[in-house]
């Protein structure tokens, strides 16, 4: 991919002298020489030495210290960190313009590049010939690749491709840009042993990732996390010998086929389809946000007969994410112009997808007459509130049956979900932040299933697994995260951007048949269930200082709990990384760095470091239940004012606190 190292010695004296001179000057970090060192003496190409001899010239020492402080370290959900640098070197703009992607992507081993697609592939496939060879399977390993329209995506997909065969696994590559979930649903639809999905979400442009699935469509826990990253993190080289000819797998192209079965599957997450019949006049503004939502959405809204449009501007694929900031439908300004545009239309409903399809956020025309940004909680409140509600009115649950059905949150989701599920006398079950653990449950379900009734489970329609899992094991009707993932059934094991949407255009379809607006049915929610109210915050610490704040921080709510916040008493402390904590399930909750912490006002505070991005997270919970009977709308009404002014009070508190506590350390 670029001319051989042609460095001469000369060159490479004189940039370790300067290296030895700013270590001396304190300037560069111990750990980012001993990186460079290593990335330099296995260096393939010219582009290495280029790229950081440019940087030390420029005495960009806090660039080279982010690029090359730590080695990318693969993780439980692999790999993610940037793949342009702050700073773009001549050696990696290559023959790009200044207003075009790199030719190459960035250089360190703190970064996403072509190193690291190296590393994960060739330790993921090492994993999987070990597992076989524990499991005595004779077959080859198999490996599903997907990946999302980012800088770099493609290529590094069929790096790893290349890479995954010639170390003796067959890999399937989908032709183009294809969602988290169609990934997911496809490694248990063609039986591998694995999947790979390229993509940093909604990440800024600038970033890339590499996620990791197990034959069960999950992404990878324990005991598989565990092995796999040992493996990848013993990697610091990018040679290898291939295997022999005989020996290497194929490299297998799918696409449509597995388009169309997934489709399939997704048709049976609607659960009336006399709804959408019933309210033709629904109007839905769609937005992919320049991702991988396109490719499903579209044949699957025009397929179920609704009524749609889709933001022109945002309907291609583009790395750079042009129409907006941030390509985050958490974020109020990604659906700016697909807002804009269901006002000109009159529409009733706005979905956007993030650029891997994953998550989804929703805007609903109000009451009064405005589009109203709806947060992930209550999306998936109604959502779950909905499909419950439903499968009663169906009959396929009842009472005798409610105890078998589940529904699953994470720990830093609303609990109106876990109110709504007590009403109908459903399981909540509640798992730490990751769809992983959701996609965890999911297995062990499938699993308590008789193995002669589930040898085939893959291939049974929903009907057959929904009969089998009511009968011997656990149905799972909804779950989801506060930040936008939501999932309505099985055949996919993680959140589902494509199925969001279409389970919640029936949900407003419902609305609509009555009458409604979707924020009215939410009043009617709240009326009922009680009020809970949510806000969610982050500090944002970048670079190789900011992650050593960030695990500061985290720290002394371990070390130094509040006691008291803002004259209400902390009832109840649970410390998830400390503590033994099981679920309802009697099943243990994996370590993590969490609080959360319990006020004798029933208001409760989560506060743990972010596993994707360079920021601590703060959730923030407050609840109104009625005395008795309903809340009337005048009383809803103030109440809710009352909570939204809690909540900022307690924001302001928790932010003034988080910089007190980073003074007092740094004394």
């Amino acid at each position: 991919m670029t001319e051989q190292l042609a460095a001469m010695p000369t060159d490479i004296e004189e940039l370790k002298s300067k290296i030895k001179r700013a270590v001396a000057g304190g300037q560069l970090m111990e750990s980012t020489v001993k990186n460079i060192r290593a990335l330099l003496a296995g260096a393939p190409t010219e582009l290495y030495f280029k790229s950081v001899n440019q940087l030390a010239d420029g005495y960009e020492w806090s660039e080279l210290n982010d690029r090359f402080y730590q080695t990318l370290a693969f993780g439980t959900g692999g790999i993610r960190g940037r793949t342009i640098g702050k700073i773009v070197t001549t050696a990696e703009r290559g023959n790009a313009r200044e207003d075009e992607r790199p030719q190459f992507p960035c250089v360190g081993t703190n970064a996403m590049n072509f190193f690291n697609i190296n590393r994960a592939t060739r330790g993921l496939v090492a994993y999987l010939h070990d597992w076989n060879q524990r499991k005595e399977i004779s077959a080859r390993p198999k490996l599903v690749i997907a990946h999302d329209p980012r800088f770099f995506s493609e290529e590094f997909a069929e790096l790893a491709a290349r890479i995954a065969a010639e170390n003796g696994c067959d890999a399937c590559v989908f032709e183009g840009p294809r969602s988290v979930p169609e990934l997911s649903f496809a490694v248990r639809y063609l039986k591998a042993s694995a999947g790979v999905v390229i993509t940093a979400s909604h990440n800024p442009p600038y970033d890339n990732g590499y996620k990791v699935y197990f034959s069960d469509g999950a992404q990878v826990i324990e005991p598989h996390a565990s092995g796999i990253i040992a493996k990848v993190n013993a990697i610091t080289t990018e040679s290898f010998t291939p295997l022999p000819k005989d020996r290497q797998g194929k490299v297998t192209t799918i696409g449509k086929d597995i388009d169309q079965a997934y489709m399939r599957r997704l048709e049976t997450l609607i659960l009336d389809p006399l709804v959408i019949r019933e309210a033709k006049s629904l109007r839905v503004v769609y937005t992919p946000l320049h991702g991988t939502g396109s490719v499903i959405i579209k044949p699957m809204l025009a397929r179920l007969g609704f009524n749609f449009q889709v933001v022109p501007e945002q309907d291609r694929f583009d790395g750079r994410f042009p129409t907006v900031k941030s390509p985050n439908p958490e974020n109020a300004e990604a659906l700016t112009m697909a807002i804009s545009l269901a006002q000109k239309q009159d529409a009733d409903l706005v979905v956007a997808t993030d650029p891997d399809c994953d998550r989804m956020g929703a805007a609903v025309h109000g009451k009064d007459g405005k589009m109203k940004l709806l947060t992930g909680n209550q999306t998936g409140s109604l959502l779950a509130w909905y499909r419950i509600k439903t499968l009663f009115d169906k009959g396929i649950l009842n009472e005798q049956n409610a105890s078998r059905a589940v529904l699953i949150k994470t720990f830093v989701t609303t609990d109106l979900q876990k109110a709504i599920a007590d009403y109908y006398g459903l399981r909540c079950v509640e798992t730490l932040t990751g769809f992983k653990y959701i996609g965890a449950k999911l297995s062990k379900y499938e699993r308590a299933i008789p193995e002669q009734l589930r040898q085939n489970y893959v291939d049974l329609t929903e009907q057959e697994t929904r009969r089998l899992r009511l009968a011997h094991s656990s149905f799972y009707v909804f779950g989801g995260e506060e930040s936008y993932g939501y999932s309505g059934a099985d055949f996919v094991r993680d959140k589902d951007g494509n199925g969001a949407v279409i389970m919640f255009c029936e949900v407003a379809a419902y609305a609509k048949s009555r009458g409604q607006t979707v924020d009215q049915l939410l009043d009617e929610i709240f009326a009922k269930f009680g009020y809970f109210a949510e806000k969610n915050g982050s500090l944002v610490f970048e670079g190789a200082e900011g992650a050593n704040k960030i695990a500061r921080l985290a720290e002394s709510y371990s070390t130094s709990p509040f006691s008291e916040v803002l004259g209400s008493k902390v009832i109840n402390i649970k410390n998830f990384e400390t503590e033994t904590i099981c679920d309802i399930e009697g099943d243990f909750v994996p370590k993590e760095r969490m609080s959360i912490f319990e006020l004798e006002d029933r208001t409760r505070i989560a506060v743990r470091p972010s596993g994707t991005e360079p920021k601590i997270k703060y959730y923030l919970f407050a609840q109104r239940r009625p005395d008795s009977g309903k809340f009337d709308s005048t009383e809803l009404s103030r109440i809710k004012t009352e909570v939204g002014k809690k909540l900022d009070r307690l924001w302001d508190w928790l932010q003034k606190d988080a910089e007190g506590r980073l003074n007092e350390q740094s004394r």
